[in-house]
């Protein structure tokens, strides 16, 4: 039995895997994200332990013999949160999270100050990032930067208080912009430029290997065995990726979550900074992964149904869903940057926007244009993708927005490719969690890292995208004309 707890934005997520791919049983605790200022986003690591203890105390209650028989515990996480602890490992403020938006300027200083930074870390600085978070607390809070004696990403920061112990794996520390990602190591340039050492980092592990272990008195908490193994675990993107088995070069997929991710595996590190793609370790030894990363995807699908007055989002998208061609022609375009953008324009301070309303438009056509806006921003984000050999056909869908059968309809059409939702697509971080935990016990990757089986499939109609082209050329221009 192995348990995979993934800790979102919104949610931690835990899984019981069985060693035949069975999942035996899920929890969930919802968690909030506090925006004390414009472009801040941040959450209490206190509200993160909280939602752990509910999650195991479920499991323990629901299903004790399945916990007593547990082998190993992955960890997958929201990517590049910075949490800074003092040297008795005590919280010194509020983690800020991925989706934070403050520490522009802090990106230009680092870009000027490192110029080898994009060969270094494959990547663009941008504010989603760890590194430049730093730098804005040592500029803007310089006692808590004083204080601060070791920076945890979100996950890392859940395995401190499990095990003792201060680790983190490949995948997420290539999100932090201070590893090197070719090398797997970290960069003691790019930490120099944010005023940190080797000592203020935890030890690195690939994402299956045993990073350590549950402590004597949590074990004995949730009836677990003792000494259970704790995988190195992964980012979220990637733990997805071994959770859908697509672990293997030119395999990928398209995560409809808070943000928008479309994630290729790679066998060698295929950086392309100039297009705000995202080049990263994957979190298997030796492998990498290429992402392009949108800030709003469902959450702007969530977004329109609060102000358009939805029941929730699904009565959004059924609503979009009864338009014909003609009135999807008519419908305004819209701009899906709500939270700034990273692929390709790597711009915080981008906002979204309906362009072309007229007083015919109803809340449906609304509706119709923001789906189709996120659909737009992930084909831009597709289209940085280096070209694969052999040329990409096939993509998995993942995430919450997978759920609409005529939304994966409209990507697909959108991106001229075949979608595929596979069984428990909406778990992949956990799912990949519980899988490095599995991996973590000896066992091969062609035996952990299987497809689940596809439940449906959604093939490009040209017509369709023939007629979904022109109006992305219109959005293409609209972007570069409203930023003048």
């Amino acid at each position: 039995m192995f348990l995979g707890l993934d800790l979102g934005t919104s949610e931690l997520k835990a899984l019981l895997l069985s060693d035949r791919h069975q999942v035996i049983a899920t929890a969930r605790a919802p968690l909030t994200v506090q925006r004390p200022q414009p472009l801040w986003s941040e959450q209490d690591p206190a509200d993160w332990w909280k939602a752990l203890e509910s999650v195991m105390d479920q499991l323990h209650a629901s299903h004790p013999q399945a916990l007593a028989q547990l082998r190993g515990i992955g960890l997958s996480g929201q990517m590049h949160g910075a949490t800074l602890l003092d040297r008795e490992d005590r919280v010194l403020r509020p983690a800020i999270l991925w989706n934070d938006g403050r520490s522009g300027p802090q990106c230009e200083r680092l870009t000027r100050d490192v110029p080898q930074l994009s060969a270094i870390t494959g990547n663009l600085a941008m504010p989603g990032f760890t590194a430049p978070k730093l730098q804005w607390v040592r500029e803007h809070e310089p006692e808590v930067f004083a204080r601060t004696a070791r920076v945890l990403l979100p996950k890392d920061w859940l395995r401190l208080i499990l095990t003792g112990e201060a680790i983190s794996d490949m995948s997420d520390a290539a999100g932090t912009l201070w590893l090197d990602v070719g090398k797997r190591d970290w960069s003691d340039r790019m930490l120099a430029a944010t005023g940190l050492t080797r000592a203020h980092m935890p030890r690195l592990v690939e994402g299956s290997a045993v990073s350590t272990f549950v402590t004597p008195g949590l074990c004995a908490r949730w009836g677990l065995p003792a000494d259970v193994p704790v995988a190195g675990g992964a980012g979220d993107n990637a733990a997805s990726a071994v959770g859908m088995g697509l672990v293997r070069p030119g395999e990928g997929f398209v995560s409809l979550g808070t943000s928008g991710v479309v994630f290729v595996s790679g066998a060698a590190f295929q950086p392309n900074p100039q297009q705000a793609l995202h080049a990263f370790c994957h979190a298997l030894p030796e492998r990498w992964h290429v992402m392009s990363v949108m800030l709003s995807a469902a959450s702007a699908v969530s977004w329109a149904a609060r102000n358009l007055g939805f029941e929730n989002e699904a009565a959004l998208l059924a609503a979009a869903s009864t338009l014909d061609a003609s009135a999807q022609d008519r419908a305004p375009l819209f701009l899906p940057y709500l939270s700034g953008e990273r692929s390709p324009h790597n711009n915080p301070l981008a906002t979204g926007a309906w362009i072309g309303l007229r007083a015919e438009h109803g809340r449906e056509q609304l509706a119709y244009a923001v789906a189709e806006g996120v659909g737009f921003g992930l084909l831009d984000g597709l289209r940085t993708i280096p070209p694969q050999d052999p040329p990409l056909h096939t993509l998995s869908l993942v995430g919450g927005g997978s759920r609409s059968a005529w939304w994966a309809q409209l990507l697909a059409d959108i991106f001229g490719l075949t979608l595929t939702v596979h069984q428990d697509s909406e778990t992949g971080g956990a799912m990949g969690a519980a899988r490095l935990a599995w991996l973590a016990t000896g066992a091969s990757v062609d035996t952990v890292c299987v497809t689940p089986p596809v439940r449906q499939s959604f093939a490009a109609d040209a017509a369709r995208g023939a007629r979904l082209a022109l109006r992305h050329a219109r959005f293409r221009d609209l972007y570069p004309a409203l930023q003048a």
